[in-house]
Parts: structure tokens; C-alpha cells; sequence
């Protein structure tokens, strides 16, 4: 098994080198150019936009809905581990480079929202669906319709093997097991191995309320998404402000750690390790930033594309709020609360320990409240990414095999067993698995991200020349 480990996270290291992530930054950097720095110029515009609806519109859901379940997906346990992960290897520079992937990652999310509803179609059922196989078949081309297949190929095996189940319900199961029972006193033996009663009563009720919402689709989906995703958002960011202004006086020397450390100010002047320092923060940041907003992945449009809207851009703007949320908002905040507990370098903590360190230094409450406050966000954000991912993954799905009723029904209910064995199942290779299938959906999406730059580029100058005012 230790072999089979290594073997997979050689391979995981490999996708999500140094090339995937210069493509990816690459193709943010080149659609900010073509579409004029649209993220600076209409984020009031897009956030505007976020609460408005376009009157006779057609779609599934809302513009909101449909963000909140982009968001479901995309707001999770990365944003509260994958921060904390990064900047205990890359150092708080890494946060600053989380940054500027944000930055130009806003583009390709308008690029990918845009183009989403510009080349969506209706099922059998009259459904709406969307998504890079849709754009990369109709924009591209019939020829290119292999590359659409690919990317729902590797788009489906992300969902079920594990970063939409396994991963998200384990990851539940241990924040609630570590708060109401870390020494593990009260254990039942199953099949020869040993749980707690917390892992299998909260593995047990995640479940069915899983199971309870997904099989309404992708309208239930996005209604409990509307609810959720905001409440979560604000409790994390109102928990995060109250450290921040609870220790304003740290804010100047935590945003230049932040800084030297992202430049190697403090290194060794001209030396190796100092340019060592600069590329690992680089590297990490920059990593960590992709995969917490999922810019340039090719989620996010597929639940785009079922927005109630006519105009792509007026999506693709709605879209490029997400990777401000998540990113620019949510793991700055994560950040910042971080740097200013030192939580990062402290030895012997990793992980959600590292936020749970920060939460308890800052929070003017007790340890064990703080505690609780971190394990309900985290359960939260791992609870609406299952939801997400069920989406991405069924749309994924149907495009491969088709959309009968009956297929659906069935894979739903295959996502829902793997919820439930998911806490009892070992984990270590399933996120690395988890994220070569996440590294590759990026390479097809991107490859039509380019081809179709033209297309994001006179579709944006026709709508703001249609429309001088907004």
C-alpha cells in the first residue's frame, strides 16, 4: 500500500508541477489583456450583478443560486486547510501569490461563466446544461468533441473517487470526532476496525441529509446552496474579522512579513536559498490559490450555465465574483488571522491545526468555543462541497452516457454510498487521486479557454458598447 501511496503522489506532483500551473496563470494573464482588466474595471458591476435578476430570462435557477452552488463546490475545507498547508511550506509570502492567482484567475472564471451560457444547450428533458465540454464542442468544434469527452471523463472520476465524497465527508467526520471525542474513549468495533460513535453518528446523519438534497437536483441543490454558502461566508469572515480588528495593531508587521516573505526580502542577499524561498512560496501560493478557487478547472461554468439569464457576460461577470469571494475575501482573511498568531511556524502543527491555532489566539472566547466555531465552518464547507461536486460530476456524467432519468437516479445513489463509506475508508491516496483528476480537467478547459479568447473578447466589447451605463 506504501509503494501504491508514493506511486500516486508522484503522479500528483507531476500534473500539478510547475507547467499545469505556468498554463494556467499564463491563460489568466492573457484573457485579463484581451478583456481590457474586466476584474478591475466591472467588479462593482459583478457584484451588483450577483442580487439582480434579467427579466424574461430563461435558466434553471437564479444568477445568486447558481453562484452559491459554484461557490458550495469551490468554498471548502481548502480554503481553512489549504491555506494553513501552504503557508507552513511556502512561508506567509505564499499568501501573496495566492493573490495575484486570484487576480488573473478572476478572468478566466468571466472567460469560463461567458462562455458557459454563450454555448449551453437543453436535454431530453428540457433541462439546461452547460460546461467546457459544451463550449469546447460547440465553440471548438465537432472535431474537438474527444477534448470535451476527456474533460467529462476526468471531471466525473474527480466526483466519485473522492474530492466530492471520500475526502469531504472524512474530512467532516474527523473535525466532529477531534472536538466531541480527540482520546477516542467511546469506540464500537466494526469489521475488526475501531470508530467513535461521533465518526458514525455524524457519518450516518451527513449522509442522509446528503442524500435528501441531492436527489431533488440541481433546483434543491441550488436552494439549499443559497442558504448555506452565505451563512457559512459570513459566520468564517465575521469569526476572521474579529481576530483581525481584535489585534488591529498587528495588521502592519503581518502584511510585511507577508510581503518579505513573498520577495525573499529577508534572505540571503543574492544567494540560492534566498531565490529557493522566493520559488517555493511562489510555487505553493500560487498552487494552493489555483486550487481553492478552481479558476481555469472547468467547474464552475457547469453550474453557470444553468443560470436564468440571456447575456454571457452579465454571467461571466456574476462567475468572476466567485474567485473574489473565495479567494481575494475567504483565504485572505484565513491569511491574515494566521500571520498574525504566528500559527505557521510553529512546530508540530499542520493542517486545520494550524487554523485552529490562529482561531484560539484571536478569539476573544474560550479555547473550546473557538474550537467548536472552527469544526461547524469546516463541516459547512465540506457539506455544500459534496453537494457541488454530486452537480459537476452528474452534469459530467450525462454528457458522457446521456441524461434518462434512470442513469441519473442510479449514479446519485452510487455518490450517496460513497458519502456513507467514506468515513470508514483510508484516505491518504484518495486526495492525491482526488487531485491529479482536478489537475487534469484543467488541461482540456484551458486549451479552449485559448482557442476561444477570440469569441470572450467581441462578445465582451458588443455587450459594453450595448451597454455604456453599467
Amino acid at each position: 500500500m506504501e509503494t501504491f501511496n508514493n506511486i500516486v503522489k508522484s503522479i500528483d506532483d507531476f500534473v500539478w508541477g510547475i507547467p499545469l500551473i505556468v498554463l494556467i496563470i499564463g491563460c489568466g494573464i492573457m484573457l485579463t489583456i484581451r478583456v481590457g482588466f474586466i476584474q478591475v474595471r466591472k467588479l462593482g458591476t459583478a457584484l451588483k450583478f450577483m442580487f439582480t435578476d434579467e427579466e424574461n430570462a430563461s435558466g434553471e435557477v437564479s444568477s445568486f443560486a447558481a453562484l452559491c452552488t459554484a461557490l458550495s463546490a469551490t468554498i471548502g475545507t481548502g480554503n481553512i486547510v489549504g491555506v494553513a498547508t501552504a503557508m507552513s511550506i511556502g512561508g506567509a509570502g505564499a499568501l501573496f501569490w495566492m493573490e495575484i492567482a486570484a487576480f488573473f484567475g478572476m478572468a478566466t472564471k468571466y472567460a469560463e461563466g461567458l462562455l458557459a451560457v454563450k454555448y449551453r444547450t437543453t436535454d431530453k428533458q428540457g433541462a439546461i446544461i452547460g460546461g467546457p465540454f459544451y463550449y469546447i464542442e460547440n465553440g471548438l468544434g465537432q472535431k474537438w468533441k474527444w477534448l470535451g469527452k476527456l474533460f467529462a471523463l476526468f471531471g466525473l472520476l474527480a466526483g466519485i473517487m473522492g474530492i466530492g465524497t471520500i475526502t469531504q465527508i472524512n474530512g467532516i467526520t474527523s473535525a466532529v470526532n477531534g472536538f466531541f471525542d480527540p482520546d477516542a474513549e467511546n469506540t464500537v468495533n466494526i469489521l475488526g476496525n475501531t470508530y467513535t460513535y461521533a465518526t458514525i453518528i455524524s457519518g450516518f446523519v451527513i449522509t442522509v441529509l446528503v442524500a435528501l438534497i441531492i436527489i431533488g437536483g440541481i433546483k434543491r441543490i441550488a436552494t439549499v446552496s443559497e442558504i448555506v454558502v452565505p451563512l457559512m461566508i459570513v459566520i468564517y469572515i465575521s469569526s476572521c474579522f474579529i481576530i483581525i480588528f481584535g489585534h488591529i495593531t498587528e495588521i502592519p508587521s503581518a502584511i510585511a512579513e507577508i510581503i518579505q516573505s513573498a520577495f525573499g526580502i529577508r534572505s540571503v542577499v543574492g544567494g540560492v536559498t534566498g531565490i529557493s524561498l522566493v520559488m517555493l512560496s511562489m510555487q505553493k501560493g500560487i498552487a494552493r490559490g489555483i486550487f481553492s478557487n478552481e479558476a481555469g478547472l472547468g467547474s464552475a461554468p457547469i453550474a453557470a450555465a444553468a443560470a436564468r439569464t440571456k447575456e454571457p457576460v452579465r454571467q461571466g461577470l456574476v462567475t468572476m465574483t466567485g474567485t473574489f469571494i473565495d479567494t481575494i475575501v475567504v483565504c485572505t482573511m484565513t491569511g491574515l488571522a494566521i500571520v498574525m498568531a504566528g500559527s505557521h511556524k510553529k512546530e508540530g502543527l499542520e493542517g486545520v491545526a494550524i487554523t485552529t491555532d490562529a482561531f484560539k489566539y484571536g478569539l476573544p472566547f474560550p479555547e473550546k468555543v473557538s474550537s467548536l466555531l472552527l469544526m461547524l465552518c469546516l463541516t459547512f464547507f465540506a457539506f455544500t462541497t459534496i453537494l457541488g461536486w454530486n452537480y459537476y460530476s452528474e452534469r459530467c456524467l450525462s454528457y458522457l452516457v446521456g441524461s434518462e432519468k434512470s442513469t441519473i437516479n442510479i449514479y446519485r445513489w452510487i455518490y450517496i454510498i460513497a458519502v456513507f463509506a467514506g468515513p470508514y475508508l483510508t484516505v491518504e491516496a484518495v486526495w492525491n487521486i482526488a487531485d491529479i483528476f482536478n489537475g487534469l480537467m484543467a488541461l482540456p478547459n484551458i486549451v479552449a479557454l485559448i482557442g476561444l479568447s477570440g469569441v470572450v473578447a467581441k462578445e465582451t466589447k458588443d455587450y459594453l458598447e450595448r451597454h455604456k451605463k453599467v
